[in-house]
Formats: structure tokens, sequence, C-alpha cells
């Protein structure tokens, strides 16, 4: 078996039993226990799981993965409404505006309301539900609905993604490392919001506190493509000092 395909295997195996063990995987892919530790460290980088003695355990951020946006879009409201607030300023002059299907950014959807001049290109299917009664022009981007996370995705989507500009684009992530840019947990989800990055002129990452020095599976953009972080107290002086040095306007 690939290495790729053994990564994937251990993956799901964490995914469904919540722990594994270096003795048993070692046996079950037929390779030795140092290669099966190596295979773990590499899936702790990548912010899946936790090592532990003798095996690792599924990260605890992992398990959100498959809660459903409701559940999701209760957690941590405060924050991210005074996100959205934070946000607000950057989408004054902005006239089209590209959005993911993040609960964050809902918040910030939520507050454009009244905007007649604007346009909004998104896969989020509670944004149309939120700005159904709105004066946003609202455009859809078509594609397979994923159930869990309210949103719009697959080959058709990128297509119609394709077709469009935007002065904007707004979104949040999994993590983010000084080394590694910004980082999401969900493939097909980040396949969308790249396709949504490459149409924008400036990029905006709507996120929380927690998800600076974080890692997550799936590599989402470079640094350099985004223009503001946006987020909800200061992330630390080292966190200052990068934004500046790239260029990238950080505000909390």
């Amino acid at each position: 078996m690939a290495a790729k395909d053994r990564l994937q295997s251990i993956k799901q195996m964490v995914a469904n039993d919540k722990k594994v063990t270096v003795t048993h995987l070692s046996h079950l892919f037929q390779v030795t226990e140092e290669t099966i530790r190596r295979d773990l460290e590499k899936l702790e980088g990548e912010g899946y799981l936790t090592r532990t003695y003798g095996g690792a355990v599924l990260n605890a951020s992992s398990l959100t993965e498959n809660v459903h946006f409701y559940k999701r879009a209760k957690s941590f409201i405060e924050e991210k409404q005074a996100i959205a607030l934070n946000a607000l300023p950057f989408t004054e002059h902005k006239t089209t505006m590209a959005a993911d299907s993040s609960t964050t950014v809902v918040e910030l959807l939520k507050l454009l309301k009244e905007r007649n001049d604007l346009t909004l290109l998104t896969n989020s299917t509670e944004a149309f539900h939120e700005l159904a009664q709105s004066e946003i022009n609202v455009v859809s981007t078509g594609g397979e609905l994923n159930k869990n996370t309210l949103s719009l995705q697959g080959r058709i989507t990128k297509e119609v993604i394709g077709k469009y500009h935007v002065d904007i684009m707004v979104m949040s992530c999994k993590g983010l490392d000084m080394n590694s840019g910004a980082l999401d947990s969900n493939e097909a989800e980040a396949e969308i919001k790249k396709a949504m990055i490459q149409q924008a002129t400036e990029v905006a990452l709507l996120i929380d506190h927690s998800k600076f020095d974080k890692k997550a599976f799936v590599k989402l953009v470079d640094f350099s493509h985004i223009n503001y972080i946006i987020t909800d107290k200061t992330p630390g002086d080292e966190w200052v000092d990068f934004c500046h040095k790239n260029n990238i306007k950080l505000i909390f």
C-alpha cells in the first residue's frame, strides 16, 4: 500500500474508533512501528490527531468537522459577531463580494442586509435564507448540497465561480500557521474557497483568536493572497509583526 493510501486509512480508523495503537497499525499494514510513528507524526502536524504513548487519539477539534451548521453557529457566537463588526468597514466601498459557507461569515452577511448596491456570490444556502428579504443581489454558485455544512460543492460550483470577478472574498478557515498559510479540514470546502480566492481582488480572512498557530489537514492559501485578517482579540506580538512584514492588515 502506498504511503498516501496508508495515511488516509489511518485517518479513517482514527475517525471511526477515536484512537489507534502503533502495534496494531504496524501489524495491519505490514510496516515497521517506526514507519507508523512517522505517519502519526505527520497526521499530528496536520492537526488531525494527537500522539499518545503507544498510539494516537482523534483531536477534539476534528470532531466538529461533521457537526451540523446550526450547531456550530451557536458556538462562540459573541466572538463571531465581534469579528463581523470588525470586518464591516472593509466592505463599505465594495460592490461585489464572494462569501464562503462559514458560520462567521454569515454573521457578517447579517449586517449587510440593507445594502442595495451589493452583489453577493456565495455557495452558502444559509446565506440565501438570511438574505431572502434583503436588498442584496444574491448569486448562487449552484452545485451539490452538503447537508451538514449547508454549502454547495463540486465541479458545477467551481465552474460557475470562474465566470465572475469580485472586489472582495470573505471567508474563514480552521487554522493559521506561519509556515503553511491558511488551512482547512474539509477538502471539498477548501476547493470552493480556492476558486473564489482566484476570482477576488482582495481576500479577507475572518477567524477567532484560537485559529492562530493551529494546523489543519488541507492547505487553503498562502499568506501572499490574504489582504486582511480580522479577529476578535490580539493574537500576540509575533503575529502582529508577521502580518506587518507580509503586508497583511490585521484587525482585532
